[in-house]
């Protein structure tokens, strides 16, 4: 029988096959889903975070933990819904309209995952009036936006305009990132948060939500 503790591990060195066989054989031997998550995956996730940062993990890394981690997460999710687990909160993201780049985007997406967060993902290209409707009626929601190209980032502050048309600017938080972004554009447009890379996005995350 394997250890949930191995899923920590499994996660971290982002063997997927690893982490999938741990957690059905924790699944079946009736672990509580969400100290599956809350005690091996996410820290696994924060310590990938960690060392991306110190520099001892680079963007394979990430990407193949990430991996891990979503193999195990797809298999939680509906054991942590019947047991009624809150996620630790809700992120629309997408790429701004105009730009198509998407590697930064998701790994992002995957890293908030990781961190526990439920992620709505509008993928590539997606004008501002699509996140507007994403987060109609979902009060607290983080709308996440992506831009690698400098002519694209100025869509962000069209969305951010939309939020303020629609008159749910107030009911969310804006956090943005990309290549060109830096925390002076943030604080020009009005975001709230920002991040030049994903696990620091996870950290603003919570920030953003308290």
């Amino acid at each position: 029988m394997s250890d949930p503790a191995e899923l920590y591990d499994a996660i971290l060195t982002g063997n997927a096959k690893k982490a999938e066989e741990v957690t059905k054989t924790a699944l079946e031997a009736k672990a509580d889903p969400a100290e599956l998550l809350n005690k091996y995956m996410i820290p696994a996730m924060d310590e990938v975070g960690k060392r991306f940062e110190a520099n001892e993990y680079f963007v394979p890394e990430l990407l193949i933990a990430a991996r891990a981690m979503k193999i195990s997460l797809a298999l939680l999710t509906p054991e942590l819904a019947a047991a009624g687990v809150e996620s630790a909160g809700r992120v629309v993201i997408g790429t701004v309209q105009g730009d198509l780049h998407d590697i930064g985007k998701n790994l992002v997406a995957s890293m908030l995952e990781g961190g526990g967060f439920e992620v709505i993902d509008l993928k590539v290209d997606v004008p501002a009036e699509k996140f507007v409707e994403a987060v109609k009626g979902e009060d607290g929601t983080i709308v996440a936006l992506s831009a690698l190209l400098t002519t694209t980032m100025t869509e962000m502050k069209k969305v951010i305009e939309a939020l303020e048309a629609a008159g749910i600017r107030d009911k969310v938080k804006v956090m943005i990132g990309g290549a060109p972004i830096t925390q002076q554009y943030a604080d020009e447009i009005g975001a709230d948060g920002y991040s030049d890379n994903a696990s620091g996005a996870v950290a603003t995350a919570r920030e953003l939500l308290g």
